[in-house]
């Protein structure tokens, strides 16, 4: 005898005006409160407590001493001040993605290699 085997098929969700939707959204997570947890763990996570617009300054110099005067004097921080500055810096660069500047992304780079120099890890 043949087992008849009943033929399964992914339905979409109808939204309310009718189209089909392929698209879920996690209950309870507002679209502002989604699109901005990056800026909410900048803001709020035990890595180091960060000045205002550190990462928008015009110079790889300043945004590393920035950095380390942030990691260092950070009563929140739970790893060494040199991997918590760093962690932070690599964090913001990866979060931007695709729409971080090439001039800004180099900077940001050239931080990161200023930071090296300012924990005298060369």
């Amino acid at each position: 005898m043949a087992a008849h085997k009943k033929a399964t098929r992914k339905t979409a969700r109808k939204s309310p005006a009718g189209s089909t939707s392929t698209t879920r959204r996690r209950r309870g997570a507002s679209k502002t409160t989604a699109k901005r947890w990056s800026q909410r763990v900048t803001r709020e996570s035990d890595a180091l407590d960060l000045k205002p617009g550190v990462f928008k300054q015009t110079s790889a110099k300043k945004i590393a001493s920035s950095l380390k005067q942030s990691a260092e004097h950070s009563a929140r921080r739970k790893a060494g001040a040199y991997r918590s500055a760093l962690s932070m810096l690599t964090f913001y660069i990866n979060r931007a993605g695709k729409m971080l500047p090439k001039t800004e992304r180099s900077r940001l780079e050239r931080a990161k290699v200023e930071l090296k120099h300012q924990f005298g890890r060369d």
